[in-house]
């Protein structure tokens, strides 16, 4: 039986490559992604409607359309904020002008499975370059990891290659940040405290707890009374809190929008100029509550 290979494309108008299936006609996202980092899905317009769909992924396998490829072009799909940080990296890469040696820095990995260890953080990162450091955080006495590591390369090439997409670590989604260390030393229970906007009424506190166990510990989830939009996450290590921040997230379909929470009392009717009661009666609520309000100038 003679191999069989789908047209894929990062755009329509683009010349297309040929990604190879495997032998039960399927094609694995890993094939897609060696050619297409970062990529995360395909989609193909409709002959028929000429509208986008997208093909269905199952455990990292992608599945032909009607059980038959045919001879379209398949378009690569991107989580949202990795196309925005590559397009940004690519921009600014045709302009920038070399001002000397730039210097590495430690990247935290978000989303780590439990299972992941040193060895394989550091045989994963090793394919994009020289690696100086890998650590995975774990619990002082459990010894059990908290979902989290560092890494830190040779080359700021591969630093900045590496921050540019998202990574598939033993069979999870994980993103690498540089850590955001803005936060003040002597507060670090605020540090580890992220505040969750947009949030809707059908989001609960364990669903919340769920999704955001993937990037490190969770230890509070905090969902105000009567019901306003938004939520509080607390973390047990402050670095996945401050790098979660400014973030646009996807949870049950919603996009929510993570800042950093902190004190600014001043600032709370800008935040919330339409609240039952005014900005008095939002600050009673957060001050019964011990949380603080989201800063619009971190």
């Amino acid at each position: 039986m003679s191999e069989l290979y789908i047209r894929v494309a990062e755009e329509e108008n683009e010349e297309p490559m040929e990604i190879p299936s495997e032998d039960d006609g399927t094609v694995l996202l890993s094939s897609v992604a060696a050619q297409f980092p970062g990529a995360c899905g395909l989609r193909y317009r409709n002959p028929e409607s000429q509208c986008m769909r997208g093909v269905r992924l199952v455990e990292g396998v992608l599945n032909a359309p009607e059980n038959d490829w045919g001879s379209l072009v398949y378009v690569v799909n991107y989580p949202k904020d990795n196309k925005r940080k590559m397009d940004e990296i690519d921009a600014a890469s045709a302009v920038k002008v070399k001002r000397g040696f730039q210097k590495t820095s430690d990247l935290i990995v978000l989303g780590l499975p439990w299972k992941t260890s040193e060895q394989d953080l550091k045989d994963y990162f090793t394919t994009f370059g020289e690696v100086i450091m890998v650590q995975v955080k774990r619990d002082a006495k459990t010894g059990n990891s908290k979902g989290f590591g560092f890494v830190r390369f040779t080359e700021y090439e591969t630093q900045t290659k590496v921050i540019a997409q998202r990574h598939m670590i033993d069979g999870r989604w994980c993103d690498c940040k540089l850590p955001n260390s803005r936060a003040c030393p002597d507060e670090p229970m605020r540090s580890r405290k992220i505040f969750v906007g947009r949030c809707t009424e059908d989001m609960s506190t364990d669903e919340l707890r769920q999704y955001f166990m993937q990037y490190g510990e969770v230890t509070d989830v905090f969902i105000p009374k009567p019901f306003r939009a938004f939520a509080f996450v607390t973390f047990a290590d402050d670095q996945v809190a401050q790098a979660l921040c400014g973030e646009d997230l996807i949870i049950k379909g919603i996009s929510v929008h993570i800042s950093n929470a902190e004190p600014k009392h001043n600032n709370i009717h800008q935040l919330f100029p339409n609240f039952p009661g005014g900005s008095a009666s939002l600050a009673a609520m957060f001050d019964r509550s011990q949380y603080q309000f989201p800063s619009s100038n971190v």
